[in-house]
């Protein structure tokens, strides 16, 4: 098993840098990589029984991620799509699938089973998915939360009924279901308990330690604690540590337990995505490529339009709806265990059990794509509902505006800069790629249009070649990029400001065309110290001239920072921060005897904030002569202050 799990981890920590690169789904990675390593391909790792149980532990992981965000209350406000929408989706879904498979001859027992199985949808993929696309709490999001819940009961209840239908089982059918639901009770109530009387008193002593590694041990312990016994009883340790999730997302420590968790989390489900690929027999796609693409298809079409239907019924609007059934439309990893052990109990043949989970497989390979093209979709579709060219709309809605500021980005900054605006009588019109938040804001102001902010056309729409200023507020720092260089190509000399998260893009946005960057962290930062300044006595006037002397520089003041035992070295893009390094030169270094000019480090992409002699600090220019003694700051990536170092004090870079 170490070597197994050695493997895995190597390949997939390869596999998905590349599908990051691509800027693919991490989900379809590990499905590849279990396809990859797995029997009928490279055959690398060994499917044996530990990895399964190892991997079901990211589901638990999940599961229990997800109830600490739906706490008591919210879970009683769901109650009727928990029970209502979730026991009509399993029925309502179960019943043609039913039908598809007694139509091909399965025997109508094994095919009732079977059917109610594949009603079954992938709380892994879709909870996942909902999580990283922020949809968790959307409409939508709560309908396929609220119906996955109910799913991780029914599918307790169907592994229950294979061994009645093999013959394996004395009690009767119903007896099992009664069972399952008692012990479901039981279980409830002993979390209850458990979460009302004694996990806030752990806590409370636990957070008194003020020990990180203690309280990331109490969380590890709950999560895996709640799986065991959850497992004691015969129900799904993923249904056990949603409730204990849930019941304890009631208290004041489930942010921190949620950071705490989330590492092993994501490692652990990487593994069961690994599990799920390596089930998988490429052998039957070169031999039954059209049936499994057919069998999928027909999955997805049948469930995605019954629950999308059920929707619609239950009040949903029409968008709702349709991305509810995007959302439960694939196959579930229940649905494997149950074709397994259904194939074990010889309910189901060799070539029905591997068709039916290569058409699982797929269904699922295809939800996160679905899943991320939802929202471009939606949005297309209320362009198209509002009009066939809403650039028309939008440049008759700004024909009017002259000397206006066009603000790209109509989020908390976008929307502090437009409130300014209006309070000054300055008119603005602004643009934004949510279509919730237009709608909310369209409601109350003629002013703010959807839009991509990147188009050129769009950008002449609003009337950019006659106003007086941009600005640029969007979160990422890649578009704003493309925005100054549309803009720019559009008005040579419009003024654009940009807003940007911290200094680490202010030289290509600069280059683009950007008047001025306004980095959140530094300028927070210049705040901080101007107040710290005024409060230590020094005049007013002379704090705001140094400030300002700080910006007309370009923040070279505020560029690095010295990285702690637990710094993030890459920012969300990938791109490494920038850092500050002190270099001590000791005696023999190669930087002693020779200026700053002679070493030239600027061709290392590193700036020199100070040099510090005898413990004071001395001014540093191309001139300066560096002596024995010397500690030498310099400001870069991480890979260019190695290089400056190995260059200061040996000579090589």
């Amino acid at each position: 098993m170490p070597g197994n799990l050695l493997i895995i981890l190597a390949t997939s920590l390869l596999v998905i840098a590349l599908f990051h690169r691509l800027r693919l789904p991490p989900v379809l990675g590990y499905l590849c990589v279990g396809l990859l390593l797995g029997p009928s391909a490279f055959g690398w790792v060994d499917y044996d029984d530990n990895l399964p149980q190892l991997a079901e532990m990211g589901v638990v992981f999940l599961l229990f991620t997800l109830g600490l965000e739906f706490s008591l209350p919210k879970m009683i406000a769901l109650r009727q799509v928990v029970f209502g929408f979730g026991s009509l989706q399993v029925l309502a879904c179960g019943l043609p699938l039913t039908g598809l498979l007694l139509w091909i001859g399965m025997d109508i027992g094994v095919a009732c089973l079977i059917g109610a199985g594949l009603a079954l949808s992938s709380t892994a993929i879709v909870g996942k998915e909902l999580g990283s696309l922020g949809e968790v709490f959307s409409p939508h999001g709560q309908n396929a939360i609220g119906v996955l819940i109910f799913q991780d009961l029914v599918a307790v209840l169907l592994l229950t009924l294979v061994p009645a239908l093999t013959g394996d089982r004395q009690d009767a059918w119903y007896w099992a279901v009664a069972t399952t639901l008692g012990k479901t009770l039981l279980l409830f109530v002993g979390l209850l308990a458990v979460s009302r009387w004694l996990l806030p008193r752990l806590f409370r002593e636990v957070a008194q330690v003020h020990s990180a590694e203690l309280f990331v041990m109490l969380a590890l312990v709950i999560v895996l604690l709640t799986a065991w016994i959850t497992h004691l009883l015969g129900l799904s340790m993923a249904l056990g540590a949603f409730l204990a999730g849930m019941l304890l997302g009631e208290s004041h420590y489930r942010h921190q337990v949620e950071a705490d968790i989330r590492p092993f989390r994501d490692i652990l489900l990487g593994l069961f995505f690994v599990s799920v690929g390596m089930l998988i027999d490429l052998n039957q796609f070169a031999e039954h490529g059209a049936l499994i693409a057919g069998i999928a298809l027909t999955l997805l079409l049948v469930k995605g339009s019954v629950i999308a239907l059920l929707a619609r019924l239950r009040g949903n609007d029409l968008e709702t709806s349709w991305r509810t059934g995007v959302a439960l439309a694939q196959g579930g990893e229940f649905c494997f265990a149950l074709v397994t052990q259904a194939q074990h109990g010889r309910l189901l043949d060799g070539q029905q059990a591997s068709l039916l989970l290569s058409a699982i497989f797929c269904s699922m390979v295809l939800t996160p794509p679905l899943l991320r093209s939802a929202p471009r979709l939606a949005a297309y579709l209320q362009r198209r509902a509002r009009g066939a060219d809403p650039l028309e709309a939008i440049a008759a809605h700004s024909t009017t505006l002259n000397n206006h500021a066009v603000i790209c980005g109509y989020g908390r900054v976008g929307q502090s800069i437009a409130r300014i605006l209006e309070q000054q009588a300055i008119p603005f019109v602004a643009l934004d790629d949510d279509p919730v938040r237009i709608e909310e804001a369209a409601a109350g102001e003629r002013n703010v249009h959807f839009g991509d902010s990147r188009r050129a056309d769009l950008l002449e729409a609003v009337g950019t070649l006659r106003a007086r200023l941009l600005v640029v507020a969007v979160n990422d720092a890649d578009i704003a990029l493309k925005v100054v260089q549309s803009a720019r190509q559009l008005h040579p000399a419009l003024p654009i400001l940009v807003r940007t998260r911290d200094d680490s893009h202010l030289a290509r946005l600069q280059a683009a065309g950007a008047t001025e960057v306004v980095p959140e962290v530094m300028e927070s930062s210049l705040m901080l110290a101007s107040h710290a300044l005024v409060l230590l006595g020094l005049p007013r006037s002379r704090v705001e001239a140094h400030m300002e002397a700080v910006r007309r520089n370009r923040y070279r003041l505020l560029h690095g920072y010295y990285p702690g035992g637990q710094a993030n070295l890459v920012d969300a893009h990938g791109q490494p921060r920038r850092l500050l390094h002190a270099v001590n030169l000791n005696e023999g270094a190669y930087a002693c005897g020779r200026t700053l000019g002679d070493l030239r480090l600027e061709r290392l992409g590193l700036e020199v904030q100070g040099i510090r002699r005898l413990g004071a600090p001395l001014q540093s220019a191309d001139e300066t002569l560096l002596q024995d003694g010397d500690a030498v700051l310099i400001c870069g990536g991480l890979q260019a202050i190695e290089a400056g170092e190995a260059l200061l004090l040996t000579g090589s870079d």
